[in-house]
């Protein structure tokens, strides 16, 4: 006998985690929009700035989006200056990708806006309790992934 849930049950975990992912994703696109960057797009970016001279796959899994769309992101990317395309010095048939010096000044004018969303999705947090959060929110990404989070 299958149990219908009532009006008094919790939203499940992953609805609410993803509720947060898309309050989350709409107030980045809102600070990002005077730069005409996506949060997508800003995602890739701050990717970058950690691990340079990655491949156009590499970054979609970084990232959490296809290669296709991938593919679409750098081409916009790159013709706006913010990243350029080379060959790895290591292996010619790899084309690598890394931030430019505009990618990087781009990052950095909009890295405390971004933070103050950061501050303000925890407010609700005591200081050990967001601590407790981030290190959660670690251990269920490591539960379902193969790769450790980044």
């Amino acid at each position: 006998m299958d149990t219908v849930p009532t009006q008094s049950s919790p939203p499940s975990l992953l609805y609410l985690i993803k509720q947060l992912e898309l309050a989350v994703r709409a107030r980045l696109d809102e600070t990002l929009r005077p730069a005409a960057l996506t949060s997508l797009q800003y995602t890739a970016l701050t990717v970058l700035e950690r691990r340079e001279n990655l491949t156009t796959a590499e970054l979609a899994r970084n990232s959490f989006v296809t290669d296709q769309t991938m593919a679409g992101m750098v081409t916009a990317l790159e013709q706006r200056g913010f990243i350029e395309r080379e060959d790895d010095a290591n292996d010619r048939r790899r084309r690598v990708i890394r931030l430019t010096p505009a990618g990087r000044r781009v990052l950095a004018r909009f890295r405390g806006p971004v933070a103050a969303i950061e501050e303000q999705m925890i407010s609700g947090l005591g200081p050990h309790e967001s601590d407790e959060f981030r290190h959660y929110v670690g251990l269920c990404h490591a539960a379902l992934s193969d790769r450790p989070p980044h």
